[in-house]
């Protein structure tokens, strides 16, 4: 049976005028969204909102209106309030109301609302237009079904990925553990500038209208929570004029950061990549930095980077929220513990990257699940 969003939902906008004193303590905001998401995990305080609100409730949707192409469309389990910058949809049936965050996280509606947004560079998509979305769903038994079968396989989704956050809880506790915070360096290492031990080098910038040769290529979507990208054919490709100079071709071992996003957290996010053969570039969005001193293991610098204080050292020395420079880099004093210590550390390392993979490997598999079910709604 065809529907619309809206023949099956309401838009909520209840205004909350003094947000602090509303009674409501959780705020969503766009940088609580997460891209692709059905359900929403992050949330702020209300204590310091001084300009006008909208609430919602436990069960309502929540799509956010701005950037349509980061794909945000989340249903909250708790009450609260937001800002205009998202829609709050209210579905009427409960069984239906358990489906369509699914179905506002599918390729087919989100390529519906890029179409007919409003604007080029940041796309909004407003509430007359998301309600004239079409879609398809089953009737009677099998309708509940697919409620029942989409949630069991996403809560088994959210079990996996809390287990692949317990087990990078682990390697951060036994970085700790062994080499102390970086930023204290409270064993006393020698420490080296970052940028004395290797070189930097900015990734490179295309058109849509180029063409002639294909090769993959890291840009920021790509990485997401990952630690290490062993395969760079599973990274896009892209179309060039003609093949890049080696500066712009990774190698084993190279670490990328993200430069420049609209998302603040993202800024700073580093990954080891390891294309071996396979030819692979990185998107103008990111920095490689190639490691030249044999005294430091790239899986031990890779965590120093990582750490909570030096990602505090990059914004206090001249990363803003959306950019990171080479200068800034180049700041970042690394502590050097013993090679015999980072041997020990990277054994450990190489052993949860193991476990994580598997993880990821049913994670992956869920979300090809979750995909299909929709999928067969279409």
């Amino acid at each position: 049976m065809k529907y619309k969003i809206g023949d099956i939902a309401k838009e909520i906008s209840v205004r909350i005028n003094d947000p602090a004193n509303s009674g409501y303590d959780k705020f969503v905001g766009l940088e609580h969204y997460e891209s692709g998401e059905v359900r929403i995990h992050n949330y702020g305080s209300t204590e310091l909102l001084g300009s006008a609100m909208k609430e919602f409730k436990a069960g309502d949707i929540l799509l956010a209106r701005r950037n349509v192409y980061l794909r945000r469309a989340s249903v909250v389990d708790f009450d609260g309030i937001t800002s205009g910058d998202s829609i709050v949809l209210r579905v009427e049936n409960p069984v239906i109301a358990r489906i369509v965050p699914f179905i506002l996280n599918t390729d087919d509606f989100w390529n519906f609302a890029d179409m007919y947004s409003d604007g080029t560079m940041s796309k909004r998509l407003s509430p007359k237009i998301l309600k004239e979305y079409e879609f398809e769903l089953p009737e009677g038994d099998k309708l509940k079904w697919l409620a029942d079968t989409l949630w069991a396989a996403y809560e088994t989704k959210e079990k996996y990925v809390s287990l692949l956050q317990k087990t990078d809880e682990l390697v951060k506790s036994q970085f700790i553990e062994m080499f102390g915070d970086p930023e204290e360096n409270p064993l006393g290492w020698d420490t080296r500038p970052l940028l004395t031990m290797g070189s930097c080098k900015n990734g490179m910038n295309f058109h849509s209208n180029d063409s002639g040769v294909e090769i993959n290529c890291l840009g920021v979507g790509d990485f997401k929570d990952y630690d290490v990208i062993e395969d760079t054919h599973m990274l896009p490709a892209v179309s060039l004029n003609e093949m890049p100079s080696e500066d712009y071709l990774l190698k084993d071992g190279d670490i990328v950061f993200v430069r420049s996003n609209g998302n603040k957290t993202m800024v700073g996010r580093s990954v080891i990549v390891y294309p071996g053969d396979n030819p692979t570039t990185f998107s103008g969005f990111c920095i490689r930095y190639r490691n030249e001193d044999e005294s430091i293991m790239v899986p031990y610098l890779l965590r120093v980077l990582k750490s909570e204080s030096v990602r505090k050292q990059m914004y206090g020395r001249g990363a803003n929220i959306q950019n990171l420079n080479q200068k800034t880099l180049a700041a970042l004093n690394i502590p050097i513990p013993p090679m015999e210590a980072q041997r020990q550390y990277v054994e450990i390392v190489e052993q949860s990257d193991k476990s994580k993979f598997e993880i990821q490997h049913a994670i992956n598999d869920l979300n090809a699940t979750i995909r299909a079910l929709v999928q067969q709604t279409e």
